[in-house]
């Protein structure tokens, strides 16, 4: 019979096992006075073994016992060990022959002793610890006094591979995960498939020699794409253990090992070791899973952010980078709909100028376009697009700063005009950066001193973080406020490793970057007196350079431009100084502070005007002023705002004069 599908071999292999199971019951079966010189027991053994021969030529490739016997180096003996503890699962009532083959009724299963008496071929070897039976652990002993009584029982995962289920190893559940998320990978990250399967087809005995193929960058589905890629190649499966939950203690970690040895031979699948989590503060971590890769049989991929040593095993590492901007032009191409794709009109140059995104963020955000595309209240392709681009880079900054929504416009941003049109140029710089960088060329020889960076200086409430809103909305970007109390750290190399989370994270969506008060950590570089003054020195080296190649736009703020480090000024673009609004550029902020919504009553601007504030203390006096007149159920008037500027000028420790408020009331 000729098998055509997976269902004819599970049924032949089915046969196959019952069949092997027999020529062990034969044999046990010989054992039991009532056999011995038996001819009806010889014809039966005949016929038992005659049955298997049979069986086995109707299968164009191996069984599954013959499979895992081949891969564990199992002797005849061993194998028909094997198969007592089959038999005692699957035949109902093989118990009962092993009671008489045992002559004890109470002994109702297989053990050594009944191996050895009953099989050709036996060795001792086969029961030792090491042996491939025990190691393995494809069979199990109960405690027992003698071992040779003990009680023998096939493991659960190896009862089930030899009878055709795909089943999972609940020994191995929650710590090894199958993976499987076949990717159209680029033409860079296709490249280093052919290389690793090219390493391994070289090296084709697996064993410990065998390199281990080290996948490193922040990428993390992209080196999954890859291991995938080569596993399918090499027609394997991935499965995937977290350096987070691999086990530390030296004698877990040994029967990890065996296990996963063994699962890698049933299903044959190759592991990939996730290091892109690790603490790299957590050295007894570090060294523990390096212990264990360094002791892995086979095959092994490692996903690490940064290369690591693994002891004595060969390592080859792979640097898994971004796509380059072409093949994201043509995962971007690929991924629209064919109808879309006409309308671009050069969208995608913007998006890959602006956007860093990976391969899966793409095929989402071409997703999301064409889901909101379809709502009535969304036509517009390259919006979405762009929006959906915005969204696809969010999380991993999300987790580090806070994003404000911007919805202020220019008119709500009072400047001299001075300050404005900088202002105007800084979007300017955002906006063409990839005409004057690609397309002219000025980026192609360094990369260093691409960064579009800005500083807000003047006094609190004069409209820095109003103006990096505005930015924020002209440009359509996201708005990132970092705050500093989770970046600076006492300890030595954590603010450095604060700041490149932050840089890597913006890095994907060109997000603006807002360093509010950024004086307390951009100060200048002080004169060495010991070892943390040293350091203090490296953290502000290590932003000059991130801040160098930082892609997007990043504004720093402070209340005192004279305390930051001249050699960082030299890496600023834009200088824009915010002055203390004159009374015209009060009267202007005071006719755009409240809401269209707010009712209003006989409030006169130029008297307003004369309350010497910024406006920020404008913006607090106004919303105070407003629940005043709320609360007493009245019309927003010169009195509730008198009574609120009281309240501010408490805080500002300052006193109202007679030239501010005098005629208000």
């Amino acid at each position: 019979m000729m098998i055509t599908n997976i269902d004819d071999w599970y049924e032949v292999n089915q046969r196959y096992t019952l069949a092997a199971m027999g020529v062990v019951r034969s044999a046990v079966e010989k054992l039991t006075s009532s056999n011995e010189n038996n001819q009806d027991w010889l014809e039966q053994q005949k016929i038992r073994e005659e049955t298997l021969l049979l069986v086995a030529r109707e299968m164009p490739f191996p069984s599954a016992l013959d499979k895992l016997c081949t891969r564990f180096e199992l002797s005849e003996f061993e194998r028909n060990i094997l198969l007592l503890c089959v038999s005692i699962e699957l035949s109902h009532d093989f118990h009962l022959l092993c009671a008489e083959a045992h002559k004890e009724p109470q002994r109702t299963y297989p053990t050594f002793s009944l191996a050895f008496a009953a099989f050709q071929n036996s060795h001792w070897d086969a029961i030792a610890p090491n042996a491939p039976l025990r190691r393995y652990q494809l069979i199990e002993l109960a405690p027992e006094k003698s071992l040779t009584l003990a009680p023998l029982r096939i493991d659960e995962r190896v009862l089930h591979y030899l009878s055709g289920v795909e089943a999972e190893d609940e020994k191995l559940m929650g710590l090894i995960e199958g993976f499987h998320s076949p990717q159209i990978l680029v033409q860079s990250h296709q490249t280093i498939v052919q290389q690793i399967v090219s390493m391994w087809s070289y090296n084709h005995l697996e064993n410990e020699f065998v390199p281990v193929a080290q996948l490193c960058g922040a990428e993390t589905n992209s080196k999954f794409g890859i291991a995938t890629e080569v596993c399918q190649i090499l027609g394997r499966k991935l499965k995937i253990v977290s350096a987070q939950a691999a086990p530390s203690v030296f004698s877990e970690v040994e029967s990890l090992i065996r296990l996963w040895e063994r699962e890698a031979v049933l299903s044959e699948s190759i592991l990939l070791v996730n290091c892109d989590t690790i603490d790299v503060n957590d050295t007894v971590r570090i060294g523990a899973i390096k212990n264990f890769i360094a002791r892995l049989k086979g095959f092994v991929f490692v996903a690490s952010q940064e290369i690591m040593q693994i002891g004595q095993r060969p390592t080859v590492s792979f640097d898994v980078c971004k796509p380059t901007t072409q093949e994201q032009s043509l995962l971007w191409q690929r991924n629209l709909s064919s109808d879309v794709a006409p309308q671009l009109n050069g969208l995608v140059k913007k998006l890959i100028a602006q956007f860093n995104l990976t391969p899966a963020k793409i095929r989402s955000a071409c997703a999301q376009t064409t889901t909101s595309l379809n709502s009535p209240d969304k036509n517009d392709l390259g919006s979405a697009l762009w929006d959906a681009c915005r969204v696809q880079a969010r999380p991993r900054l999300d987790e580090l700063a806070q994003r404000i929504v911007a919805d202020s416009n220019w008119q709500n941003l009072i400047l001299p005009d001075a300050q404005s049109e900088i202002l105007r140029e800084v979007a300017a710089h955002v906006r063409q950066k990839y005409t004057v960088y690609q397309e002219w060329g000025f980026g192609n020889n360094n990369s260093r001193g691409l960064g579009i960076t800005a500083l807000f200086a003047g006094p609190s409430g004069t409209g820095k973080t109003l103006a990096a809103e505005v930015l924020a909305q002209e440009l359509s970007l996201d708005l990132y406020r970092i705050d500093l109390s989770s970046v600076i750290s006492k300890y030595i190399g954590e603010t450095e490793k604060n700041l490149r989370r932050v840089f890597d994270a913006a890095q994907e969506g060109g997000a603006i970057l807002l360093f509010d008060e950024a004086d307390a950590l951009f100060g200048k570089r002080s004169e060495v007196k010991d070892s943390r003054d040293r350091y203090a020195n490296i953290e502000v080296s290590y932003l000059l350079q991130r801040m160098e190649s930082y892609p997007g736009l990043a504004i720093l703020t402070t209340n005192l431009k004279n305390s930051i480090d001249t050699a960082f000024m030299r890496r600023i673009r834009f200088l824009v100084q915010f002055p203390f609004p004159d009374a015209a550029q009060r009267a202007k902020i005071w006719q755009n502070v409240f809401p269209k919504n707010t009712p209003l009553k006989n409030l006169d601007t130029d008297k307003l005007a004369q309350l010497s504030v910024t406006g920020g203390n404008i913006r607090n006096i106004a919303l105070n002023a407003a629940f005043l007149a709320a609360d007493s159920k009245e019309p927003v008037q010169m009195k509730h705002i008198l009574r609120a500027a009281r309240t501010e000028y408490i805080k500002l420790e300052k006193s109202l004069t007679e030239a501010e408020i005098g005629g208000w009331v």
